[in-house]
């Protein structure tokens, strides 16, 4: 990797005769690490060696063919960057109890999964991103791990700045110019340049001050970017402090995980190099809003003229697709079903007048005439009760075919209808068993595209 002339010269005057090793390392082989998500009872990686600062983050011995492992479909653990993980110290030393998180720069889903299993019970999880086609693969992701409590929106900073004082917390993983991913993805080094490294600061700013509103008074942003200079790190948090009034806050950190501290002013920020950590470059700092009186948030809807027609009720039966339904609020989305856990119910009417709401809590499916095709979102919930559908386990083979989106045939013993396949034991999704066939509910969109089989496949 040939690094720019521009960000040696500058990364040397910050690190020293300690630069060397940071360039050394940046030659290295890429770590390749993964979280499992716990609360789909997915079970520790062979071989696996654990993430110092995440309780549910590996390291693994060698890279798995994650396209071809269907536990990785079905949502069984998500592949991160592990000094990203770092994340976790932060809410647990930070957040002890249910609050409305908004992750505001959030596709296509790290930080966000992680957020919906941090989250005390109770929590909200608002996962945002501005981008219109990056927002729909959060919303996958978010829809595979399988978290109800969860909102996914499409909408810019500054619209969600307008909800004042909704958020007791906000996570701000902000664009920038990626200086510490340069050994991820090494074409990145041709894109950077001092220019867009001033370019990407001031537009780190700009969405601080667009989202700062809707942090509550004594409410906690969480700034991070994965690059090293300090115009995108300690000046902005500088910026947050002084501009906007935040105390910067410490976390605790044990000296072995080589964690690097402020290189400008004297704040408690937290910065990952891959020569002193098992990870890519990462940068972390928690700031609180100033004490003052929070508003009082209304939610009231625009008045429209039209009388709306009244909305069927939603089928009991279909209520008992998800465990404790009774925790559920049921609704209609056109003809699709929603259930939203209390945390959903109690916004979502305030943001789906306000944002663009992509998916929230939990679709049970489409109503057709009068059937009621479940939904994708429903068969990869934790909320689903298993036993509503009946089930058939798939081999590696045959959940390949049903994640192409390919025809499949199952055993005559099975009930005709709405059918849950899995893969050692982890919901894929719906088929409608038809006897002689099985019509494959996988979205389209979601399936695999790749004609292309590795001769060593390695899964989870």
């Amino acid at each position: 990797m040939s690094l720019p002339i521009d960000f040696i010269t500058r990364t040397r005057a910050l690190l020293g005769d300690e630069f060397s090793k940071l360039e050394t390392a940046l030659q290295a082989e890429v770590p390749v690490s993964i979280r499992i998500n716990e609360k789909k009872g997915t079970h520790t990686p062979n071989g696996g060696e654990p993430v110092a600062w995440c309780k549910s983050g590996f390291y693994l011995p060698e890279r798995l063919s994650f396209t071809f492992d269907p536990l990785f479909h079905a949502g069984a653990y998500y592949v991160q960057e592990a000094s990203s993980m770092f994340l976790e110290q932060a809410i647990k030393q930070y957040v002890a109890g249910p609050v409305r998180c908004l992750d505001l720069c959030a596709a296509p889903g790290g930080k966000s999964t992680h957020l919906a299993n941090l989250l005390p019970e109770g929590s909200l999880l608002v996962s945002n991103e501005v981008i219109r086609s990056r927002s729909n693969i959060l919303a996958e992701n978010m829809a595979k791990w399988g978290i109800p409590d969860v909102i996914v929106t499409n909408n810019d900073p500054e619209e969600i700045g307008k909800l004042t004082h909704l958020f007791d917390v906000i996570v701000t993983d902000v664009p920038c110019s990626g200086e510490g991913m340069f050994r991820k993805d090494t074409d990145s080094t041709g894109e950077w340049s001092l220019a867009n490294v001033n370019l990407c600061a001031g537009r780190s700013r700009r969405i601080i001050h667009d989202i700062w509103n809707a942090l509550k008074p004594g409410g906690i942003l969480i700034y991070s970017t994965c690059t090293y200079n300090t115009e995108e790190d300690e000046d902005n948090v500088y910026y947050i402090t002084e501009e906007l009034g935040a105390e910067a806050l410490s976390i605790s950190t044990p000296e072995e995980w080589q964690i690097t501290g402020a290189l400008k002013y004297n704040y408690p920020v937290y910065r990952f190099f891959p020569h002193k950590t098992k990870g890519e470059g990462f940068f972390l700092a928690v700031l609180r809003k100033a004490e003052g009186e929070a508003e009082e948030i209304r939610f009231k809807t625009k008045e429209k003229k039209e009388k709306r027609k009244a909305e069927p009720p939603v089928p009991e039966y279909a209520k008992k697709f998800l465990q404790y339904e009774n925790l559920f609020s049921s609704g209609w989305n056109k003809n699709f079903i929603l259930m939203k856990p209390k945390s959903v119910a109690d916004v979502y009417p305030l943001l789906c007048d306000r944002l663009h709401i992509i998916s929230a809590g939990v679709c049970l499916g489409e109503l057709k005439g009068k059937d009621l095709i479940p939904s994708q979102e429903l068969a990869l919930s934790t909320a689903l009760r298993r036993d509503a559908f009946p089930s058939v386990e798939l081999s590696w083979d045959d959940a390949i075919r049903y994640l192409k989106k390919e025809a499949l045939l199952l055993p005559e013993s099975i009930e005709k209808g709405y059918v849950l396949v899995t893969y050692k034991g982890f919901p894929l999704g719906f088929v409608k068993h038809l006897g002689n066939r099985a019509n494959n509910l996988y979205p389209q969109e979601w399936r695999i595209r790749t004609s292309y089989l590795p001769e060593k496949v390695l899964t989870l």
